[in-house]
């Protein structure tokens, strides 16, 4: 899969009765920092985590919805709107997203931003027998009817371990979704019974049919001493994951420690004051 400028892809026109999600084209631009721009026909919409719009014109309203906005689209009622909005809760996510809908005439486009530095990643749900796992926070826009859920992992190692990995995001229905990784992203298909061991903030998509639990980061030694944690993420095929090189909570942790008061210090490292000690930040 190559990332950066994504040619626009034309989307056959279906009929609304038989899929729930709306039909958009889109063109992911720029290279590191990017932005998905998604053209719409009038009465379309387009659903987004607040503050995610880069721009739109006046044709497009914005309408700020309790939940995901599915439950609206098929006539749900208020209880599906609290379920909706609780589970955006607990995944920390805001309690809204905003609606786009082109109410003019003709075609117009309304812009998305990846919020830090990455790639987007355009999803097709229905040819992922219409599920992704991903981060809570990977979330970038969708088509309106795309519902947004919890996946909890369901074994008790991995629940009280699991760290980034143990509550994650579920986007499910038949429309396209946009998920935002950081640095740059590898995608591997996993075999049945193949076997992927990764950091667990670096986990950033899977399927729904891979398998995810945790592998011990060697002996006592290596989890204190090692640098990278406890434990790795054990993912297990057949299913398609995708890795990010650089989880936004790496980044925070390394911009904290280099900011006023931090400290230079390993992931999950006891290595951090030796290490100032040897390189002269301390004496």
């Amino acid at each position: 899969m190559v990332f950066g400028s994504v040619p626009k892809i034309p989307v056959a026109r279906h009929d609304r009765s038989a899929q729930i999600a709306d039909d958009i084209d889109f063109e992911i631009k720029g290279a590191e920092m990017q932005f998905v721009e998604i053209e719409l026909d009038p009465g379309e919409s387009a659903i987004a985590e607040a503050g995610a719009m880069m721009f739109k014109p006046p044709s497009v309203t914005m309408e700020t919805v309790f939940g995901d906005g599915s439950d609206q689209y098929q006539g749900g009622g208020i209880f599906d709107k609290l379920v909706g909005a609780g589970k955006r809760l607990i995944t920390g996510e805001s309690l809204f997203t905003t609606v786009f809908t082109h109410n003019g005439s003709g075609k117009t486009h309304v812009a998305f931003a990846a919020p830090y530095a990455g790639h987007i990643l355009a999803l097709k749900l229905d040819e992922y027998d219409n599920k992704i796992i991903c981060q809570k926070d990977a979330f970038l826009c969708a088509a309106r009817g795309v519902a947004l859920g919890i996946h909890f992992q369901q074994k008790i190692l991995t629940g009280l371990f699991g760290g980034e990995g143990f509550i994650m995001q579920s986007l499910e229905g038949d429309g396209w979704v946009f998920i935002h990784m950081g640095g740059t992203v590898v995608e591997r298909e996993l075999a049945p019974g193949e076997e992927l061991h990764v950091d667990t903030g670096c986990v950033a998509a899977m399927t729904s049919s891979v398998d995810f639990d945790l592998e011990r980061a060697g002996g006592i030694k290596s989890m204190i001493f090692g640098g990278e944690g406890m434990f790795f993420a054990r993912l297990t095929g057949p299913g398609k994951v995708w890795i990010q090189s650089l989880p936004f909570s790496r980044l925070a942790g390394r911009m904290l420690a280099a900011g006023p008061g931090g400290r230079d210090v390993g992931e999950g490292s006891l290595l951090g004051p030796i290490g100032d000690i040897i390189g002269g930040k301390k004496f």
